[in-house]
């Protein structure tokens, strides 16, 4: 069963999502909150798989509220999904770099909102290729945070899991990269993994920029 917790300060938005969550038979809504405050709370009681978060809301905004979850050990599990009106905008870009494992637009239509929620909860991010090409094209100038391995991590990495950055960067699925390679989704995942691991990148976002920035990957047209 994925759980799921909303945190949005209009609860129309969140009876909708709701009303959507509840109609499948795999997916459960543990909680809701009207504020990024409350979502963090509520988030370090109920443990959600996915939380599901507004970017501009009273008390605490979402992008601080991404970064408190993902910044606190005990929610490691919790896979935060930015909920925006406007596509991709700055306010994306900041909640990617604080945790977000990716966004959602609220005028998603009801199919790709229940596949998005179903994504996440395996860790995957949601950034297809149209989406990864943009973020590459504002984000990968922007400074890494401090930590974050570039060139020389790459060094680290075997064959396998080079390609499986590679594959990232494109934007594919754990299970599109293991359909790519001949290899089970769960060799891709942890294939996936152990590179975030070595150049200690925090997520699938990081995984990307990092791939432009060491030059293992080019921006189309350069």
């Amino acid at each position: 069963m994925i759980r799921v917790l909303l945190v949005d300060d209009q609860p129309l938005i969140r009876s909708a999502f709701r009303a959507l969550l509840d109609l499948e038979d795999d997916i459960e809504v543990v909680a809701e909150a009207g504020d990024g405050s409350e979502g963090v709370e509520l988030a370090r009681e109920h443990l959600p798989d996915v939380a599901l978060v507004d970017i501009q809301m009273p008390v605490v905004d979402g992008i601080e509220a991404t970064r408190r979850i993902a910044a606190d050990p005990a929610l490691a599990g919790v896979h935060v999904v930015i909920l925006t009106n406007y596509g991709l905008d700055e306010y994306v870009f900041d909640a990617l770099r604080a945790g977000a494992a990716g966004f959602l637009v609220k005028d998603v239509v009801p199919e790709d909102f229940l596949h998005a929620v179903r994504v996440a909860a395996r860790g995957d991010a949601l950034l297809a290729p149209s989406i990864t090409r943009k973020l590459i094209n504002q984000y990968v100038t922007q400074p890494l945070p401090p930590g974050t391995a570039t060139g020389r991590g790459l060094e680290e990495l075997t064959g396998r899991e080079r390609e499986a950055v590679v594959l990232v960067a494109q934007g594919l699925s754990n299970d599109e990269i293991a359909g790519r390679l001949v290899i089970s989704p769960l060799t891709a995942k942890t294939h996936v993994n152990r590179a975030m691991a070595k150049l200690r990148a925090r997520d699938r976002a990081q995984l990307v920029v990092v791939a432009y920035e060491s030059g293992l990957v080019a921006p189309r047209g350069s």
